[in-house]
């Protein structure tokens, strides 16, 4: 998921959309549960600089340019996109060759959409910025069917291996969540040995390591989640330069925002709000820096 830029916070006019059905599911997460930042194991060590990484762009991908993206995720082959706004936010089905929206469904309008995950079988969790609500979604239809009540924003969210949650808030600072009932089961703070690991925003776990933007800037920071720290760091800008290149005159792009990994094939997927074009890449090291 993702922050967005100031035009973000500015008022929307509603469009029409369909009411989401807020039946609670299991319960309201409860934010006051212990905040430990679990232990870090001792051969972690002092933290080396972040390594420079690229983007291998292996293909360019159609994007609906109106998609105030905040979050993307593949489950089974299928891509799935959360979009943002008031009056705008919805979670949507896309076809990835053509950027075409499969199915859709609109948010209720004071609502606005954030990280995009999946949990369990056929389910998806969908974060909101300021409203405190992790909207459940059935995947096959992408009705709703239940939600988490959390405290403060909601940024991004991803699933890990073991089926817990890794939230974030802009801050420096990730939260560990119960799948079932959101309840806080871990606060971890990141390091970065180069500098700042704040406004940390849209999250992808890959399996190894978990992937984040760095909200109003073209970083995309690989985080050691063992030692919690950052360890590599992508520079977007080639990415961003060739979306405001192909976008039409008069549609700015806005920030790099959303990630999804492919497990078939460990490549990433990556776009940003407003963007025409959604990148499939492979991430190496940057021989040039």
């Amino acid at each position: 998921m993702t922050r967005r830029s100031w035009s973000r916070h500015a008022a929307t006019t509603p469009l029409l959309v369909l009411a989401v059905l807020a039946v609670l599911a299991g319960g309201c997460g409860s934010d006051d549960a212990p905040s430990s930042a679990g232990s870090i194991p001792t051969d972690c060590g002092s933290a080396p600089e972040p390594t420079p990484l690229r983007a291998e762009v292996i293909a360019e991908h159609p994007h609906d340019p109106t998609a105030f993206t905040q979050g993307l995720v593949v489950v089974d082959g299928a891509l799935y996109e959360s979009t943002g706004r008031r009056g705008r936010s919805s979670v949507r089905e896309v076809d990835l060759d053509t950027g075409r929206v499969l199915r859709s469904t609109d948010l209720e309008p004071t609502l606005f959409g954030e990280g995009l995950t999946t949990v369990g079988d056929d389910r998806l969790v969908q974060l909101t910025w300021t409203e405190g609500r992790a909207l459940v979604w059935n995947r096959s239809e992408l009705t709703a069917v239940g939600e988490h009540r959390y405290d403060g924003e909601g940024w991004g969210i991803s699933t890990l291996d073991d089926g817990r949650l890794v939230m974030s808030d802009g801050s420096a600072t990730l939260t560990v969540r119960d799948p079932e009932d959101f309840s806080v089961l871990e606060r971890w703070p990141i390091t970065r040995a180069d500098g700042a690991a704040d406004r940390l925003n849209e999250l992808e776990w890959d399996g190894e390591r978990l992937w984040a933007n760095r909200w109003q800037t073209d970083e995309i920071v690989r985080i050691d989640l063992r030692c919690r720290r950052v360890d590599g760091v992508l520079d977007g800008s080639p990415l961003t330069a060739r979306a405001a290149a192909v976008a039409a005159p008069g549609q700015p792009i806005d920030v790099l925002n959303g990630i999804a990994h492919r497990p078939d094939t460990g490549e990433l997927l990556l776009t940003g709000k407003n963007w025409p074009l959604l990148f499939k890449v492979v991430v190496t090291e940057d021989a040039r820096r």
